[in-house]
């Protein structure tokens, strides 16, 4: 009995720092364009906000799973919580763009820590056969995050300043903090093995360089050549740690991970179904904000059903990964995804309000359906000291993800206004429409990737999943 009430509250407890993340992000999303605004640079042009958070995320998740080991779960969640507010109060005394990205970056050090870290806690915790049902629970309390966060953003945004969004961090933080030290167990410490510092330096450099890369043809205004030299170097650079790892006794992913279909497709399909999909909670405010006039409170109303259909969904994807298996699910919940992003190419601001509400609340469901899936096959075959790394990996590629998909989507936006630049006052519109039909495409493409999975491979009860 005692053993399951400490259990509960380390639930309650990774939930909050899942919140403060998923409130986090959907309240910078809503509020890009006034901040544009403050800052004196164009709304098209502020996706190194949201790439500069990603990307430190991702450059810093591989040690995670070492420093976890190393130094314990409850010491780290606690100075990830700490980090994580201090780069909020940061964030909110910015004057400048650069500042504001030099902020996040301090922001992502402690997210980088926060939702692994968070994950593991519970991976260690619970019996396998229920790990399904706890980070189910864990998932929920998170989803408060993107249900209040666009609106309390619009909301700040239209009544007081861009700067409160980081500053409603502070009390979370300061809670989280507080109830981390008196509640959470302090966790098995791991004989750590000795930290693959060259194998970091060159994944990190090569995650780097792919994401500078893209960013680079829209936001940083580098040349073609400078980008091709970045894409080229970043490439090679991930090739070598490959080729490192494989003659490593302990690198930081072992290549033994891979030998596992469930999670090599699962990493794979995560990688490409994310790049498309998590371009979205950037591209639909800037969209209705930029394009159709909404003010920020309008646009904040407008991504409530994208939450609310999620956290619906949730609740039904344990029970259709059951009963239909993996890739069925996959398959064809991925290219929903794809119609559905797509579908917004068709979006105008004479569109009825009960069509835009219908095909957001479309979106946000097969959406979370499909982040529940890809997580729970990722990780459902995970076992003993590999568990640790493995989810650290999915981690890291979740958020390389998440950035690489910002900075091609601001790219991609980019070309499209060069292109439609004849247009007049469609112009924005246009390149906001082939955007959206493009990032589809892209999502669609990585059905293939699921189709790979073997259609035995079902829902056990000896997976898990989480809302990121």
């Amino acid at each position: 009995m005692q053993q399951d009430a400490s259990n509960q509250r380390l639930l309650w407890l990774v939930a909050i720092g899942f919140f403060m993340q998923t409130l986090d992000a959907t309240i910078v999303n809503t509020a890009l364009p006034a901040m544009a605004a403050s800052l004196g640079v164009s709304p098209l042009r502020m996706q190194s906000v949201v790439v500069a958070y990603s990307l430190t995320m991702a450059m810093l998740i591989p040690a995670s799973g070492w420093m976890a080991d190393r130094f314990g779960t409850r010491r780290l969640f606690v100075s990830a919580i700490v980090l994580f507010t201090l780069g909020s109060l940061l964030c909110a005394v910015s004057h400048s763009l650069t500042q504001l990205v030099l902020s996040r970056i301090v922001q992502g050090i402690g997210g980088a820590l926060l939702l692994p870290v968070g994950r593991l806690a519970v991976l260690r915790a619970f019996p396998r056969e229920q790990f399904l049902k706890a980070m189910s629970f864990v998932a929920l309390p998170g989803l408060i995050g993107p249900l209040i966060g666009p609106t309390l953003g619009g909301w700040l945004v239209e009544y007081t300043t861009w700067h409160w969004i980081f500053l409603i961090n502070l009390p979370v933080g300061v809670l989280g903090c507080a109830a981390t030290l008196a509640f959470m167990p302090e966790g098995l410490r791991v004989v750590s093995k000795r930290f693959d510092l060259g194998g970091y330096a060159m994944l990190s450099f090569g995650m780097v360089a792919l994401s500078l890369s893209l960013d680079g043809l829209s936001e940083l205004g580098l040349r073609q050549a400078t980008v091709l030299v970045l894409l080229i170097f970043g490439l090679a650079s991930l090739v070598a740690y490959w080729l490192h790892a494989m003659r490593q006794p302990d690198p930081l992913f072992s290549p033994r991970l891979f030998a596992i279909p469930s999670l090599a497709i699962g990493l794979l399909g995560n990688l490409f179904a994310r790049i498309g999909s998590s371009c979205m909670p950037f591209l639909i405010p800037l969209l209705l904000q930029v394009s159709m006039g909404y003010s920020p409170a309008q646009a904040g109303m407008m991504m409530l059903p994208v939450a609310l259909a999620g956290m619906v969904t949730k609740t039904l994807a344990t029970r259709l990964i059951t009963r239909l298996g993996y890739r069925l699910v996959l398959v064809l919940n991925t290219v929903l995804v794809g119609l559905s992003m797509a579908s917004f190419a068709l979006a105008t601001p004479g569109q009825p309000l009960w069509l835009k509400l219908v095909q957001l609340a479309i979106f946000g469901a097969v959406n979370s359906m499909q982040f529940t899936a890809m997580n729970t096959v990722t990780l459902k075959d995970l076992d003993g000291p590999l568990a640790s790394s493995g989810n650290s990996l999915l981690s890291m590629v979740q958020m390389l993800a998440m950035s690489m998909g910002v900075a091609a989507a601001g790219a991609v936006l980019a070309g499209f206004t060069g292109y439609f630049e004849g247009a007049g006052a469609a112009q924005t519109l246009d390149a906001f429409h082939a955007t959206f039909a493009t990032m589809g495409l892209m999502t669609l493409a990585s059905a293939w990737i699921f189709w790979q999975l073997s259609p035995d491979v079902r829902g056990t009860g000896t997976t898990h999943a989480d809302n990121h």
